[in-house]
């Protein structure tokens, strides 16, 4: 794989004092410029648009699943530069923060359904490549079925934290659940400080982070309450706390994972305007401090990025606040692999 010089995003990555969009901006395809360290992937095929997506790597490939709609499971390989089909999910999947594992593809804390009342999904759900098939798993216990949740592994183990009961219309919950794949069985755990939904979890040196997000309520022309707060889990001592420091752009519809040492939360939506949102912000925990990590060259939300190689991948999602248009570009940004300084 071609990299570009890391020596941009070494310039780039600075402490951050916060950004602004002019209001209104339209948002258009993504298409990395000479100036951004971002760049498009080459492929020789175009994957399906599509938003409210899931998408993972997966020992060399990465998955791209779920959305509005039935919409194709599609697979990259790099080294062939080909998206190529698999079995798509037996039914509708969307907003969900998939999570590989054991070399399957597992799906937890996800929606289905139609806007705005959508359910949540009732039972684990995993995707095997290898036999190119999905299979029903454990079910959720009933009264902790939700989704828009943030979803991270730690120890072969899965947490579950925040998320919808009832879609669009509310039920915003401060829940976190672990899930043991190898018993199938649920435990739960403390609530969160704050509760929120449509946001990414992720796990760095044993600490969860609850970042971005917001408390969904549809209907009466409700705003969009973005979470500012940061909430952390310490894993092994069973407790929680909240950063001093709250995310620089309040969001939701983010993507976030642990990277380098650091926690990047990519991209959303919010009511600060209408297209959606380009930063790229990092919680450096070594430095107590966030940074500002190259903006996306279009914003997005609704998506997931995955990680390859060392570098970051993010494919589709929402250009503007809302449903659409939906996106069907790759972009790539070769991250530096050090560590927090």
């Amino acid at each position: 794989m071609i990299r570009r010089s890391l020596l941009v995003l070494a310039l780039a990555l600075t402490p951050l004092a916060g950004s602004a969009h002019p209001s209104g901006a339209e948002a258009v395809p993504a298409a990395a410029s000479d100036a951004s360290p971002w760049r498009a992937q080459t492929s020789k095929n175009t994957p399906t648009a599509r938003h409210e997506n899931a998408f993972v790597a997966l020992d060399g490939k990465l998955y791209l699943l779920g959305g509005r709609g039935e919409r194709p499971l599609e697979i990259f390989d790099p080294q062939t530069g080909h998206w190529t089909q698999g079995t798509a999910p037996p039914f509708e999947v969307h907003h969900v923060q998939a999570v590989a594992h054991a070399g399957r593809i597992w799906l937890l804390g996800a929606l289905t359904g139609d806007f705005p009342d959508e359910p949540a999904v009732p039972a684990v759900w995993t995707y095997d490549p290898v036999a190119d098939a999905w299979q029903e798993g454990p079910a959720v216990p009933e009264h902790r079925r939700r989704g828009a949740s943030g979803v991270a592994v730690h120890d072969g183990l899965f947490y579950v934290v925040g998320g919808v009961t009832r879609g669009h219309t509310g039920g915003y919950v401060p829940w976190l659940d672990v899930f043991d794949p190898a018993s199938g069985a649920w435990r739960e755990l403390p609530d969160a400080p704050h509760a929120r939904d449509h946001f990414h979890a992720a796990v760095l040196d044993g600490q969860l982070y609850a970042a971005g997000g917001r408390t969904s309520a549809h209907g009466g022309g409700a705003p969009m309450r973005s979470v500012a707060a940061v909430d952390v889990y310490d894993i092994a001592a069973g407790t929680w706390s909240t950063l001093d420091a709250p995310i620089p752009t309040p969001r939701s519809g983010t993507s976030t994972t642990a990277h380098a040492g650091r926690v990047l939360v990519l991209g959303g939506e919010s009511d600060a305007h209408r297209h959606a949102h380009d930063e790229v912000e990092a919680w450096n925990p070594a430095a107590g401090r966030w940074d500002r990590l190259p903006a996306l060259p279009a914003g997005r939300h609704g998506t997931q990025v995955a990680t390859l190689d060392g570098a970051l991948h993010i494919v589709a999602g929402s250009g503007n606040r809302g449903g659409g248009p939906e996106l069907a570009d790759h972009l790539v940004l070769d991250a530096p692999a050090a560590h927090a300084r």
